[in-house]
């Protein structure tokens, strides 16, 4: 009986794998990239004036900061005090709407109609900037603080309501099948298996868009609805740039001052820490 002496064969020669042809990213790039230029060549830019813009920024700077009116920094303080007022109406009012909205609009706690038309609505209220609303709501209020306010306070629903229900679906889900499997309805679910968890980033979120709304009411400002922007906006309209310059100073002294103390205030509640 023969026998068959085993063969040793050499390694299998390993074929690289075809590296993949991104046909779409290729197509949104060249997209992008063809789009950048016609946008680029399209705008009428002198470009002899390029160089004399860095010397045209320290004239106005000299002329804004060499020697600014102070005695306009009361009614500085007063119109800045209206802004940080509207923002912090409008931030108010933005968290008693999106706050029962924000849960209804998470997967697994409203029903599926109601879950997507708010999430539309989130949207398309973030799509409009905060000026655009303003116009809109100015019909019907006037020029007013309140027309403001209102203004942010739309725009933070948009923003407040996508943050709330994205922090709602991230919540462990443990706690919340504890209290089902208890018999809870569905609002006990959210007050204590939602709820204790995601509580923090309700409170970082609200802090943090007050400190949006802050900047934002000085832009609303520029149309007339009261506070340091149309302060500005007269000012520099009358070249007036010693008492420009007063009002950027008080501007951000005090925005930086309350991104500062919110900052704090949030990592507090984040982690536990006030921070260096």
């Amino acid at each position: 009986m023969t026998t068959l002496a085993p063969t040793r064969t050499g390694p299998a020669a390993v074929t690289a794998p075809r590296r993949p042809v991104r046909v779409l990213r290729a197509v949104a790039l060249t997209v992008a990239t063809a789009t950048a230029l016609v946008a680029f060549w399209s705008i009428d830019i002198q470009w002899s004036r390029l160089a004399s813009l860095p010397g045209q920024v320290v004239h106005y700077l000299d002329l804004m900061f060499s020697a600014p009116s102070w005695d306009k920094l009361p009614e500085a303080l007063r119109q800045t005090l209206r802004s940080v007022e509207m923002a912090w109406l409008g931030t108010v009012l933005g968290i008693v709407v999106s706050f029962p909205l924000s849960f209804l609009a998470a997967r697994g706690y409203g029903p599926a109609p109601v879950r997507g038309a708010l999430r539309g609505l989130f949207s398309l209220i973030r799509a409009v900037p905060e000026i655009i609303i303003a116009i809109i709501i100015l019909s019907v209020t006037g020029l007013t603080p309140l027309t403001g306010a209102l203004a942010l306070a739309v725009n933070s629903v948009g923003t407040l309501g996508k943050w709330g229900y994205e922090s709602v679906e991230g919540v462990d889900h443990g706690p919340v099948e504890a209290v089902r499997a208890a018999g809870g309805s569905t609002v006990e679910a959210l007050r204590w298996g939602v709820w204790p968890s995601a509580a923090t980033d309700f409170f970082s979120f609200w802090l943090y868009r007050f400190e949006i709304n802050v900047r934002a009411s000085a832009v609303l400002g520029l149309i007339g609805v009261g506070g340091i922007g149309d302060m500005l906006t007269s000012y520099t309209q009358y070249r007036e740039w010693s008492t420009v310059g007063v009002l950027l100073i008080v501007v951000v002294v005090v925005t930086m001052a309350i991104d500062a103390v919110s900052a704090a205030v949030r990592r507090r509640l984040t982690d536990g820490s006030t921070g260096r």
